[in-house]
């Protein structure tokens, strides 16, 4: 039979594995049931070595009857704390207050698919795949770095990860050299004034003005500061203060998101909005708590690598393969990218007749189940190809 109609043969089973998971979500550093269903799963295939890197972790080996190289193949397993609100599906999240809103028991499901069809054809296969089932991709610090901090992934030669994605029309896939995602960092801010009555300002350090003035000037860093062409966003999403209109509050809290490519500018935007914090404090009079939150550094595709898999995606797929932009959003795959060349595309999902074109996290989020079956041809051709020696 071939690899062709096995895929086909087996969806039945990744929509049952991953409705089964849409019904029992669980957080970040949670995922105990989840992990372990995984387990359960992988041992009833043949020839796949199990292992538990982390606690709410699962790796699986398979290795090849034909020298090669090793590479891994990354899924992540956590769920968000998202009240779902579909109506049309009958695999709706069984835990109140957290749901699969991210696709996540869908790539879940594609690598258990992938990895049921490359253990029924070691006899093609070359080196070792290392199937990655990687917990709390959704929460800063993230397990990526967990597993890398294990030194089980040190000798891969490459590594291979996907996500589905609404924004794409279910049957295209994107691919793209270079980064593919953004640092993805945090801020949050105290701002120490003093309070009083609003009929008298002069008498107060009101740290709502202080406050604007501070968002105001974080904007120029990005317009006057860092270089046009450098991705750079600074988002302040959270302003708390007072509680009456006639009082000045005593202290603001602020807190956002950052977002930049290389490391350089990274480093620099933090350093200007340390700088911004203190020069306005100082001017008003006022006392901080500044905390600039490293998260996920950005994931950057290796050419060499992005030009192979692009060619075993064309060779499969043709015109379905397309160069889809750089998004802004953080993923921790590049904990694993930045071990190892690695390579990160984006699987179609998104079907406006479905209703399936709600954002990721959004409590209406929804996955067009036919384009799992293009995740599951990229795991399994994206394996054979890259294992092979060159």
């Amino acid at each position: 039979m071939s690899i062709e109609k096995q895929i086909e043969n087996v969806m039945s089973e990744v929509f049952e594995w991953r409705r089964t998971l849409h019904k029992h979500p669980e957080l970040s550093f949670e995922e105990h049931w989840t992990s372990q269903y995984i387990e359960d799963a992988l041992e009833k295939m043949d020839g796949i070595e199990i292992s538990r890197p982390t606690k709410t972790s699962v790796l699986g080996i398979i290795k090849g009857e034909h020298p090669g190289k090793k590479i891994g193949l990354r899924a992540d397993i956590d769920g968000l704390p998202v009240n779902e609100e579909r109506e049309d599906i009958d695999f709706i999240s069984e835990v109140p207050g957290k749901m699969h809103a991210c696709g996540h028991d869908g790539h879940t499901s594609i690598l258990l698919g992938a990895a049921k069809v490359l253990s029924q054809n070691t006899d093609q296969l070359h080196g070792e795949v290392y199937l990655i089932f990687q917990h709390a991709e959704e929460l800063i610090p993230g397990g990526a770095q967990e597993m890398v901090a294990t030194g089980l992934f040190d000798d891969l030669d490459f590594i291979y990860g996907q996500h589905l994605f609404t924004p794409i029309p279910t049957g295209k896939i994107g691919i793209k050299n270079g980064p593919i995602t953004s640092n993805s960092d945090g801020f949050e801010l105290v701002i120490q004034g003093s309070g009083g009555h609003a009929s008298q300002p002069e008498l107060t350090v009101d740290p709502v003005i202080i406050g604007t003035q501070i968002i105001n000037q974080f904007q120029t860093i990005v317009s006057r500061i860092t270089s046009p062409l450098d991705s750079v966003v600074i988002s302040t999403t959270n302003f708390h203060a007072g509680s009456a209109k006639n009082i000045i509050p005593d202290t603001a809290q602020l807190s956002g998101s950052v977002r930049t490519i290389d490391d350089d500018t990274r480093m620099l935007v933090k350093e200007k909005m340390e700088q911004v914090v203190k020069s306005v404090c100082d001017m008003y009079g006022a006392t901080y708590d500044f905390n600039f939150q490293f998260g996920y550094a950005a994931v950057v595709n290796n050419d060499e690598k992005t030009d192979k898999v692009r060619q075993i995606a064309e060779e499969k797929f043709g015109d379905k393969v397309f160069e889809y932009p750089l998004a802004m959003g953080g993923e921790d795959f590049s904990a694993f990218s930045r071990l190892v060349p690695g390579t990160y595309a984006w699987i179609g999902v998104g079907n406006k007749e479905k209703d399936m074109e709600y954002p990721h996290h959004h409590p209406k989020f929804g996955i067009d189940e036919d384009g799992f079956i293009d995740g599951v041809k990229m795991m399994v051709y994206v394996a054979m190809g890259m294992t092979q020696e060159e």
